[in-house]
């Protein structure tokens, strides 16, 4: 069996104009990582990222605590989906920014349904491709991890949303159990998966073994 390290990025910018950047927090959590898996002995035989740029600098976190930068290849099929395009989609009115506890609460509120209406098809948000589309680029992912063969090591940087995705994926889960999955990744959080020629096995989900001390306990973030 070859295994699969699946990493939600770190920490981006949750609330501000450009979410797509990590914060310093953000980056701490991926040299952690990095650290922790230089300390074991961890070797990658092969690594895919998104090309957004929060996907990017967590590889270089991850890079910077690991010691040696590893070679990457980007897939735009590992991308996020646009929250706020989805949101839009059912709640075309102006919206308050999410600053404050009512106002984040009401911001999953509404991505939970518009994340539904996208999957069944009843929206269709801007500048974003339809929900088949966006699965179909992250099972052609995992396709190209068992494409590798017996044995290997492979990493995967992405988002919450395709990494949701290759969990339900793997288990089949329905959309409702997809939002929840989605919704629940931690910013670098490791899933595992064990794969063989054929298929891909969950191991693990959504666990940080890289801040589990007393010291790194408080990284620990959701969004």
């Amino acid at each position: 069996m070859g295994s699969l390290y699946l990493v939600r990025h770190g920490q981006a910018s949750f609330g501000a104009a450009d979410y797509d950047q990590l914060s310093a927090t953000g980056h701490e959590q991926c040299r952690h990582l990095g650290a922790y898996w230089r300390e074991r002995g961890q070797r990658f035989d092969a690594v895919f990222t998104g090309t957004l740029r929060r996907h990017a600098q967590s590889l270089a976190g991850i890079n910077e605590g690991y010691g040696e930068a590893l070679p990457a290849v980007a897939l735009p099929g590992l991308n996020e989906y646009d929250s706020e395009a989805v949101v839009r989609a059912i709640h075309p009115g102006p919206l308050a920014a999410p600053t404050d506890p009512e106002a984040v609460k009401q911001h999953f509120r509404l991505l939970r349904q518009g994340l539904l209406a996208w999957m069944r098809g009843e929206t269709a948000p801007v500048g974003m491709p339809a929900h088949a589309d966006f699965a179909a680029g992250v099972a052609d992912a995992l396709a190209r991890v068992l494409a590798l063969g017996v044995g290997k090591q492979v990493l995967i940087v992405s988002s919450g949303g395709p990494i949701a995705t290759a969990v339900s994926q793997v288990l089949a889960c329905p959309p409702e159990t997809f939002v929840e999955l989605n919704l629940r990744i931690r910013n670098s959080a490791v899933t595992e998966f064990a794969f063989n020629p054929k298929r891909h096995h969950l191991v693990t989900f959504n666990t940080l073994p890289h801040l589990d001390t007393a010291q790194t306990r408080g990284l620990v973030t959701h969004a």
